[in-house]
């Protein structure tokens, strides 16, 4: 178990927040419990197992003491920022990490330049006692090499995380604000003095001379600590702002505290997102984190941690105390729409790295640097909202924009084929009449593709028109495998059943004729009842093994591109189908092949796309996309169901955990958020499109991963 101390809500502060955010993200890794820093009485709830008075000395030694002697506690992270804890600059937690005995990680959620002695020597000791220091950005951690003397290799860069919410047009926000027809931009947070919010509304005043229709919102409490000490003194002062430069109609003030979903849904109205802190040391953003997070260009004022997120791709930044120039940027950006809307995709894409799924990563393999945390506690609970979110009453659309269904492109067989898979098997374990509808959709969709010889068209365009060309034979083995599955199933209504049986029985004639070795290993996987034609197909895929086999390449033919694996599973199928022991030992000599060119010990790498790996020449890294490691899950876990070794087993975890983000850019590739999956890991990015191919591929390869580790 993992103890953080920290502050936490209900107590209103932004590392209150991130903490319960972060613990909240851990949970699908490891569990983990709070000790919360304590100012006065909160009802905390039960993820807070101890309590310290930030000011009583006494509770340090205490809770060290406590942490000590409970075996279930192997780590603590410390959330640290001077003001939490007590004594001159929270000196007093010196004394639970002097008599802590177990591994200490420690954030700094804010680190200082040219400090005092007495601040030094404590930042110091803090250092000397964690196993590693994490900073939330780069500049941080060159102070803390610099000013502090910190290791550098004691020192990690782990980005502030944020929500993985998709991108949002703002639309229907707006909408419910009445603000459809205005520019709006917006500012959140505790609000206190040394925000500088009042030069932004400054700036407002020269912005409405030219664009009268910008509203400017203001987001936020005021901060709970300043509110006891002076009241609503600068909120009053700044609505006097307001006042004296006649913009009652321009700025609206939001005095509430928000939640995740408060910010989101403000944010997703927001067209340009407002930072305009005063203080230039400022190491740490969660307002900015969210704002890029969300999709919105920012303008803000050139603090550490601005300068580190802000690029000229994503918003601009502007000195301080500077109406003028801050004005002229946000004109710079509201006159120019498309630029506008250029930054915002940047912005969210970009930040993608830093969703919470990912950052919670970025810890955790941290931590098990220190502690032999286990490599997966859990897998994600099955989730068809995307998958619906795609199908219509024709099938399943091709394509995304984000997460938007985008009609563009029409429909493709392949994936209403694969669909209908992941639609059988979550009816068969769920019972879902929903399911049920959309078997049928995806099995009408197959019917409508049918030409007259049996065979498959590969598109319907977006006016329902089928597009006639060349027929793909991948497309022909991807229905065979979808309605030989479906027929085979017992609890499948009879008629469906029936209606399946037709389209099928009417494409063997086309099928039996099939040259492509992916197209014959497709249909071997539907072909459980026609056991001649896959006797042939399996007997082909031998003879092409026999022809191509030598000492350094075990394989089918003379490269290795998309769904490499489906090909060895179609023989342990035709073994287990067949039982003859010749399909047995290519399957296993070829995935064996397979397995070591595509595992390292630490994760499963995809064949790239963007030029695959010919024999004699270098394999591809990149672009990866998704179908890959699916269809390694489904041939792994075929594997071990029909020889019970553990090694399948094993390496189909891995190649699974590839979605989870264990991948070249520790990057989730699930969305948890929406149930989809995206488009593909590139080198530096992910395409943060979530296509069908993509999710349907997540949805086959989590169906088939549940088969070994229930």
């Amino acid at each position: 178990m993992l103890v953080y101390i920290s502050t936490y809500p209900p107590r209103e502060c932004g590392i209150a927040t991130f903490t319960k955010d972060l613990s909240l993200s851990m949970g699908s890794l490891l569990d983990s419990k709070i000790i919360a820093m304590n100012d006065r009485k909160h009802n905390y709830d039960k993820n807070v197992i101890v309590k310290i008075s930030a000011e009583k000395i006494e509770d340090y030694t205490k809770v060290a003491s406590i942490i000590n002697k409970n075996d279930q506690v192997e780590m603590v992270h410390i959330q640290h920022e001077f003001g939490i804890f007590g004594g001159e600059y929270g000196e007093y937690l010196i004394t639970l990490l002097n008599d802590l005995k177990k591994p200490v990680i420690t954030t700094f959620h804010t680190v200082l330049p040219d400090p005092s002695l007495k601040m030094k020597n404590i930042v110091r000791e803090i250092i000397e006692k964690s196993k590693a220091i994490i900073v939330m950005n780069r500049h941080s951690r060159d102070i803390l090499e610099k000013d502090y003397g910190a290791p550098s290799e004691k020192v990690l860069f782990i980005p502030h995380g944020i929500p993985n919410f998709p991108l949002s047009s703002g639309k229907e926000e707006k909408e419910k604000l009445n603000l459809s027809e205005n520019i709006v931009l917006s500012t959140y947070g505790l609000i206190s003095e040394g925000k500088g919010i009042e030069y932004f509304i400054q700036a407002i005043a020269s912005v409405v001379k030219f664009f009268p229709n910008v509203k400017y919102l203001i987001l936020g409490e005021t901060h709970p600590v300043v509110k006891k000490r002076e009241g609503e003194k600068y909120r009053n002062f700044l609505k006097s702002e307001v006042k004296r430069l006649n913009l009652s109609k321009n700025v609206i003030f939001y005095n509430k505290y928000l939640n995740s979903e408060d910010i989101r849904f403000f944010l997703n109205a927001t067209d340009i997102y407002l930072s305009p802190m005063l203080d230039e040391k400022q190491s740490v953003s969660g307002t900015i984190s969210f704002a890029l997070g969300c999709g919105k260009p920012v303008i803000s004022t050139s603090t550490f941690y601005a300068k580190s997120v802000v690029t000229e791709k994503r918003g601009i930044l502007v000195g301080f105390k500077d109406p003028e120039r801050i004005s002229k940027a946000i004109l710079e950006i509201i006159n120019n729409p498309s630029k506008m809307k250029e930054m915002g995709i940047n912005a969210y894409t970009d930040s993608r790295f830093m969703t919470w799924p990912n950052v919670a990563l970025a810890h955790y393999d941290l931590y098990r640097k220190y502690v032999n945390f286990p490599d997966i506690k859990k897998i994600p609970d099955i989730k068809l909202n995307h998958l619906n979110n795609l199908t219509d009453n024709f099938g399943i659309i091709q394509f995304a924009k984000n997460t938007l269904p985008d009609l563009t492109y029409g429909y493709s067989t392949d994936d209403n084929a694969r669909a209908l898979i992941v639609a059988i098997n979550h009816y068969l374990k769920e019972g879902n009449k929903k399911c049920l509808k959309i078997i049928k959709t995806y099995l009408n969709f197959i019917k409508i593709v049918q030409k007259k010889d049996g065979s498959f068209f590969n598109y319907i365009d977006k006016e329902k028109n089928i597009e006639t060309g060349k027929i793909s034979e991948d497309v022909q083995g991807r229905v065979v495998w979808s309605l030989g599955y479906l027929i085979s199933q017992k609890n499948i209504p009879q008629q469906i059943i029936k209606e399946a049986e037709g389209i099928f029985n009417k494409s063997l004639p086309y099928i039996k004729n099939l040259k492509s070795l992916r197209a014959k290993a497709f249909s071997i996987m539907g072909l459980n009842s026609n056991k001649d034609l896959l006797r042939k197909f399996a007997d082909s895929l031998l003879a092409s093994f026999k022809k191509e086999n030598q000492k350094k390449w075990n394989w089918f033919e003379d490269c290795l591109t998309y769904s490499s694996s489906k090909i060895p599973e179609a023989l342990f199928v035709a073994y287990s189908t067949l039982k003859d022991e010749k399909y047995l030992k290519v399957a296993e000599k070829s995935l064996a092949f397979l397995m070591k060119k595509t595992f390292t010990k630490k994760e499963y790498l995809p064949i790239g796309q963007n030029g695959w790996y010919f024999k004699n020449k270098r394999r591809s890294l990149f672009d990866q996309q998704p179908e890959d490691p699916s269809s390694m899950v489904q041939a792994l876990v075929s594997a071990y169901e029909i020889t019970k070794k553990e090694e399948y087993k094993e390496k189909a975890i891995i190649a699974f955990e590839w979605f989870l983000g264990r991948n070249y850019l520790r990057q989730v590739m699930y969305d948890d958020f929406t149930g989809g999956c995206y488009d593909g890991l590139g080198k530096y990015s992910i395409n943060i499109n979530q296509g069908a191919e993509s999710t349907v591929c997540y949805l086959l390869a989590r169906q088939s991963i549940e088969k070994v580790l229930s």
